[in-house]
This record gives C-alpha cells, sequence and structure tokens, in this order.
C-alpha cells in the first residue's frame, strides 16, 4: 500500500515540474471572498489576474482562493454569480494576503439557472455529471403544499428519478435510494425526508450552497455507489441582525442570524413546523382521539474568526416527525446532526478543514392492540473524524488529499412487548463496525484545452463483535453460528477505488469528457417495499453481505452557443454492479434477527443517455431535459437466475423547466414531468384453496405500473423594499397538478364482489389539484 502512494504522489510531482522551474521573483495572493453585507463566504468565486498574461483560480467550499504569479503589476478581477463584479489594481512585489468583498447587484439578474457550467464555479471542469442548484432559481419553481424543496428541484434534472409521488427519495442512474449519500455540514443524513416523504429535510431559509455528483464523484467523497448531494448551510449575518421567514397553508417558518461579534462570528438560527394536526383536529369525530401529523426542524450554526488563518464553525441540525392515531398507534422519527469543524490557512497555498461529526437517525413505534403493547426502535448513530487538505500547488495544479474515520452504531429494530399472553420477543442483535478511508486527488491541466482529475480512494471496513453470527446455505437455514468476543473482529473488507476525470475543450463553446470511476458501499437499506420508509432496516456488511461495489464509465459531449444563451448537454453512461441485494419472496425484514437469511445477492447493470437543451438568458429561462436508461439485475434465486427489472427502471423520462419574469415585481413558472412507469410485480395468475382465492405471482417486475406525468405552475410576487421600515415581503401562489392527473400511487387486485371469478385491478392516487399560497418576509 505504501508503494501505491508513494507512485501517485511522484506522478503528481513529475507531472507539474513547473512549481521546480518557479524564479525567486514569483509570489502568491491569497485570501477569503465574502459578502458586503453578510460576511458569508462566497464558494466558487472567480479570481483571474490580467496582464501580460491571464491567471484565474476560483474559490473552495470555504472561500478561499490562493494563486501564484511572476512579481508585477495586474489587474484583479473578482466575479460571482449574482453580484457586482470588483476590478482593482494591484501590485504583486511580495505574497499578498487580500480578503474581498463582494456587492449584490441592484436590479434582479437576467436569468438565475442551474448550471454546472456558468462564471464562478467552483466544480472543476473536467468533472462530469455535476450540477450545483441555485436557492434563488429553487424559490421560484412550484412544489408540492408550497414549500421549497432542493430533493424535488434536483429530481427535474436529467438522471435524477423520482422514487413516487410526493416522495422526497430518488434514484440515480439505476441506484437505490439508499445509494445515494446526503451531506449537510459533512454529516450524512441517512432519512432526507419529512412525512412520509411529500417533504424533505433541508429548510431551504437556511441552506447556502448545493452541488450535486452523479458521474465524476472526487475522491473526497465515498460510502455510496450512485451520488453525492452536498449541502451546506448559511454561516449567519456577521454585520447585522438579520430575520426571514414564511407563512403557509401547511407550513411555517422562521430564521434569524446575527454577529456574536461584528466581522468575527455569526449565528444563524432556523426553525420550520408543519401543522396538519391541526386540519386533522377540524375534521369529525372518527373515534381516535389525539390524531397528530406534524413535522417540526431545526437548523443552528456559528462560527467565529480566531484569527486571520483560523476560524471555527459549529452546526447542527435537528428534525423530527410525529404520527399518531390515538392510543392505538403513535410512530416518531427523526435525524440529528452536528459538526465541529476547524480551518486553517497553512503559509499561503494549503488549507486544512479538520471535522468532528456527528449523527443519529431513529425510529419509534408503539401499538396498542387491547391490553397488548408493543414498541418497536431502531437507529442508527455514526461518530466520524474527517481531515482535508486543499493544497494550490502551482496555477495548473490542486491537491486534495485527506481521511476519515467513522464509527457506526446499528440497532436494526427490536421490539418490546407488555402482554399476559403473548411472550417476549428477542431483541435484534446491535452491529457496530469501523469505516476508515484515506484518499488523494490531483487536478491537472497542462494545456489550455486539457483537463485532468484523477483519484485514488481505499476504504477499510471491520465488523466487530459481541455477538452471534450466522451462516446460511442456499434456502436461508442456519448451517453455523460463531460467537465473537466485545471487540473481535468479524470479517473486514478492504477496497481500492480510482477516480479518473478528463476534459478536452474542442474550442471556446465546445468540450467532450469522459470518466471512470469506482464507488464502494459498505451500510445497506433492507427494505422490500416500492418506496423507503422510516421503519426500514440499515445493516452493515457481514460475513454474508459483501459490500456493494459500482463501476462507472461515462462519455460526454457540451456544447454553448456564441452568444452563451443556450446550453447543450448529453452524456452516456455504463456501470456495472457487484453484490447486489434482493429478497426472497414475502420476506420479513423488520425485527427479525436472521434478517440475512431473507437476503438475496447477484449482480446488476444500469446504462443510459441524457440530454438537456437550456436557455440562460432573457426573460424567458429553462431547461427541457431528457433521461433514456435501463436497469436490469441477475440475482441467484429469483426469476431462474435471468436478469430483470430492477424496481427502480424507467424507460423514459422527460422534464421541462420554465421561469418567465413578467416585470421586475412579477413572475410565473411552471414544470412538466413525465415517466414511464416503474417496474413491479403483479399475479400472474390465481387459484382457489379451502375456499380461499390466492393470487399466484411469477415473474419478478414483470409489469408496469401506468405512465406518470404532471404539470405545476406558480405566481411570484416581490414588490419592492420598504426603505422606511427597512423590510421586505413576497407572495408565492401555486397550483400542483394542474390539469388534475389521477396518477397511480399504487395498485391491488381483489375478487370482484358480484363475480368471484372475476378480478379487479384498483388503483390509489393521492393528489389531484393541490393549491397552494405562502407569504415570505424580511427585516
Amino acid at each position: 500500500m505504501r508503494n501505491v502512494w508513494m507512485c501517485f504522489f511522484c506522478f503528481v510531482l513529475l507531472g507539474n515540474t513547473e512549481s521546480f522551474a518557479q524564479s525567486k521573483n514569483k509570489f502568491i495572493i491569497s485570501g477569503i471572498i465574502k459578502d458586503t453585507q453578510t460576511g458569508e463566504t462566497l464558494i466558487g468565486a472567480s479570481i483571474v489576474l490580467s496582464s501580460n498574461t491571464r491567471i484565474s483560480a476560483i474559490t473552495n467550499a470555504y472561500g478561499f482562493y490562493s494563486l501564484n504569479a511572476t512579481g508585477a503589476a495586474y489587474t484583479i478581477t473578482i466575479s460571482f454569480a449574482g453580484y457586482e463584479t470588483e476590478t482593482m489594481e494591484i501590485v504583486l512585489d511580495k505574497n499578498l494576503k487580500k480578503d474581498i468583498n463582494l456587492t449584490l447587484l441592484k436590479e434582479p439578474l437576467e436569468a438565475v439557472v442551474v448550471s454546472s457550467k456558468k462564471k464562478g464555479e467552483y466544480i472543476p471542469k473536467s468533472l462530469m455529471g455535476v450540477e450545483k442548484l441555485n436557492m434563488v432559481q429553487i424559490n421560484k419553481l412550484p412544489v408540492l403544499f408550497g414549500e421549497r424543496d432542493i430533493l424535488k428541484s434536483i429530481q427535474l434534472m436529467p438522471g435524477f428519478k423520482s422514487a413516487g409521488e410526493g416522495n422526497a427519495g430518488f434514484n440515480v442512474r439505476g441506484g437505490n435510494p439508499d445509494q445515494n449519500l446526503v451531506l449537510l455540514d459533512e454529516a450524512p443524513v441517512y432519512n432526507a425526508s419529512h412525512l412520509l416523504g411529500f417533504f424533505s429535510t433541508f429548510n431551504s431559509d437556511a441552506i447556502k450552497d448545493v452541488s450535486v455528483y452523479k458521474g465524476g464523484m472526487p475522491a473526497q467523497y465515498g460510502g455510496r455507489l450512485s451520488s453525492v448531494v452536498d449541502v451546506k448551510m448559511k454561516d449567519g449575518n456577521a454585520k447585522k441582525l438579520d430575520v426571514a421567514g414564511g407563512i403557509g397553508l401547511i407550513a411555517s417558518r422562521i430564521n434569524i442570524s446575527a454577529p456574536i461579534v461584528k466581522d468575527k462570528g455569526s449565528f444563524i438560527i432556523s426553525g420550520r413546523r408543519t401543522y396538519a394536526d391541526v386540519f386533522l383536529g377540524l375534521q369529525k369525530d372518527t373515534g381516535q382521539s389525539k390524531q397528530t401529523l406534524f413535522f417540526y426542524d431545526v437548523n443552528l450554526k456559528a462560527n467565529y474568526k480566531i484569527s486571520s488563518k483560523d476560524r471555527v464553525f459549529l452546526s447542527g441540525y435537528f428534525g423530527k416527525d410525529v404520527l399518531g392515531f390515538g392510543d392505538g398507534f403513535n410512530a416518531d422519527w427523526g435525524n440529528k446532526t452536528a459538526t465541529l469543524r476547524w480551518n486553517h490557512i497553512f503559509g499561503n497555498k494549503l488549507f486544512s478543514n479538520t471535522s468532528v461529526i456527528y449523527s443519529d437517525y431513529g425510529y419509534q413505534l408503539k401499538i396498542k392492540v387491547g391490553t397488548d403493547k408493543f414498541k418497536g426502535i431502531s437507529n442508527i448513530v455514526d461518530y466520524n473524524f474527517k481531515q482535508d487538505f486543499d493544497w494550490s500547488y502551482s496555477n495548473k495544479s490542486k491537491i486534495k488529499f485527506g481521511g476519515n474515520f467513522i464509527e457506526h452504531n446499528v440497532k436494526p429494530g427490536s421490539i418490546t412487548v407488555e402482554s399476559a399472553t403473548i411472550g417476549n420477543i428477542k431483541p435484534v442483535q446491535n452491529k457496530l463496525f469501523y469505516e476508515t478511508a484515506i484518499y488523494a486527488s490531483h487536478e491537472w491541466k497542462p494545456t489550455d484545452k486539457i483537463e485532468l482529475i484523477y483519484g485514488l480512494r481505499t476504504s477499510n471496513n471491520a465488523i466487530k463483535g459481541a455477538g452471534n453470527f450466522f451462516e446460511y446455505d442456499a434456502k436461508g437455514n442456519i448451517t453455523k453460528i460463531t460467537k465473537y468476543e466485545k471487540g473481535q473482529t468479524v470479517v473486514s473488507y478492504f477496497n481500492v477505488e480510482p477516480r479518473l476525470s478528463f476534459s478536452y475543450k474542442l474550442n471556446d463553446a465546445t468540450s467532450v469528457k469522459a470518466s471512470y470511476n469506482r464507488n464502494v458501499q459498505n451500510l445497506h437499506l433492507i427494505t422490500n417495499t416500492t418506496s423507503a420508509n422510516p421503519t426500514d432496516v440499515w445493516l452493515p456488511s457481514s460475513n454474508n453481505i459483501k459490500p456493494e461495489i459500482a463501476d462507472q464509465i461515462a462519455l460526454g459531449f457540451y456544447k454553448n452557443s456564441k452568444d452563451g444563451m443556450y446550453e447543450f448537454t448529453s452524456e452516456v453512461y455504463y456501470k456495472d454492479l457487484q453484490n447486489q441485494i434482493d429478497y426472497r419472496n414475502a420476506a420479513q425484514i423488520l425485527a427479525n434477527d436472521n434478517v440475512e437469511s431473507e437476503l438475496l445477492y447477484g449482480t446488476g447493470r444500469a446504462y443510459g443517455a441524457e440530454m438537456m437543451i437550456r436557455k440562460t438568458k432573457g426573460r424567458l429561462t429553462g431547461w427541457v431535459g431528457y433521461t433514456l436508461s435501463k436497469v436490469e439485475k441477475k440475482i441467484d434465486g429469483i426469476n431462474n437466475n435471468e436478469y430483470f427489472n430492477a424496481r427502480q427502471d424507467r424507460t423514459h423520462d422527460i422534464s421541462i423547466v420554465a421561469l418567465y419574469d413578467l416585470s421586475k415585481k412579477w413572475n410565473i413558472s411552471g414544470t412538466w414531468v413525465y415517466n414511464t412507469g416503474s417496474a413491479v410485480t403483479f399475479p400472474g395468475g390465481k387459484y382457489t384453496a379451502a375456499g380461499q382465492t390466492v393470487f399466484l405471482y411469477t415473474e419478478r417486475n414483470g409489469y408496469r405500473m401506468p405512465a406518470y406525468h404532471r404539470m405545476d405552475v406558480a405566481v411570484n410576487y416581490e414588490p419592492s423594499i420598504n426603505k422606511a421600515r427597512k423590510y421586505k415581503s413576497s407572495w408565492s401562489f401555486g397550483l400542483y397538478n394542474v390539469y388534475g392527473r389521477e396518477n397511480a400511487f399504487s395498485i391491488n387486485f381483489r375478487e370482484n364482489a358480484n363475480d368471484r371469478t372475476k378480478t379487479e385491478a384498483v388503483q390509489t392516487s393521492l393528489f389531484r389539484f393541490i393549491p397552494t399560497v405562502t407569504w415570505n418576509f424580511k427585516f
């Protein structure tokens, strides 16, 4: 292993001889780019030094930049989407630290769009399958119940597929919902949805930046096969008190930020709560008292500048859903995260981020049947130490390296019973495992036309005792039980994950890209339902469950019009999947200590093409996206060991998004989505046994749900700022499902009440027309 890293760094250094040839009169300019009004650091701001030559850089995830140039007089230009461009003259005759503030544009932007190639983008151009989401645009899009939602907005992009009506879960390039790594200030969020998927956990008022990776995943990310959604919270206003919020038909929110010490530290508190339970209270008495249905979440963050080179951050998230029907059924579930970070700048080139991260997801169920009481509890708790370095080795070469150590404590789900007639149920054994990783990647631009990012990530997963570990035969019967003491290693898995992305610029408006990635996943969501739900079970790799592995290759073509008004992107990909997990028919997942006996294993493949044409300028902006894809699995014991459609297989996905500025105060937006129905298992026949009709299920996922399509519209009104009272407000009006399409949420089969020889398919639909209105305010 040591030889692998020695070779890697030798290749990095040999590929960058320019730094060794630097003369003594080369100097470094570095600093932080911030918002003038709030003091928020700006991620992805562009810095250009121009004289006889042109040198550029972009700020990292914490607003830091570094450039080196020969001593001379330069014009420095700093720009960021939505801000006034700042230009100044400097003389670079020594190493210079230059922090710069940018001011918001006084007039609204001509266009603000989701783009992976806009000016100021901090994601390297050679990366494929990358999108940046702008919070201004997200706030204009029509959404269910009027709540702004970054996860719903992601699902409007090619390659991202909704897991179902109103569901915050999504599938990326053939992956399951659990194969998406969702991070909030570096902490993993295991269930990123509220109210069974109708809302996401992310309060848009507290969000500063969203980056989404579905293709060329950088080496610093790991642990999931399909995608990364990296969400960063706002730091808070370091200049003055800032209060904002909104009141809607079903939820309200409040956001407060202010300085701790002006220009040195700040905090932000953002809270949100639904009041669906209020509407339940207005319903007629159904014999069920104390009906509850609501969620709340709170985002907290504080930061403080210790010195010009040191800054600390503390952020947290607390969210919970509560669902209850009298004393008969009560459930609650939620996430808790906390992140403590320390940023330090070594010299002028090396940026360090040290993080200690805590994440806790769990649920609790209480059921009462007569005098019998059942209580189910499950949770997963992570403790994570993470160290990352950004090294601006030269203007054409940047190196990232680091590693992390995670302790995972998994309680798959246990049930306790209070009953005079039913005995106690044996608790499910807890799981403990350690996940370690180190990585290094090199972003290199050898010429003006070529950009290259190559890297290596190594990961090790060690499953620990104490407890009994089982081995099974092909039918799921226990063949061996081995007892391990506390701390004893049961099994460990070591994997090497190479990453490579390449970009070649044909001309100023056209480029081609290619990438190869291997990703490994050691934590698996065990569910046999059509969409993820709070009571699904997370399990680590074990002596039976091998780490899932995905190898993906992709090619892309990108073209901009000469005036920059239109962008065309297209990518094709093929993904090979190893150690995929599926389930025996009628598998029992919840509270099963032998749940691994219900699992089957095999391989999979996913391939497809994604295309998008997007208009970025003018009063009318938006895009049309199309995805053609196929996802198949080959599992021992299913479908005669032949390939069959995966549940998330959908042939066609289309999304149309349009935003139109009627005036400076009014704008209108609309979306239309269409997709082929998901693969599903329906009965292929029936027979009678003991006077009862029994449906016969044959081919796994051999049928399709009906095609899904829907149109949503929204109108937003933002009057001028009241200068006398120094506040502003806006209104948002929306209509979900404009033409009342009754899309299928589920289809069940039953006998015809009048003719038992006939079978009826009964479709359940959730929503038709849903109007929304929200009042937003800020002062």
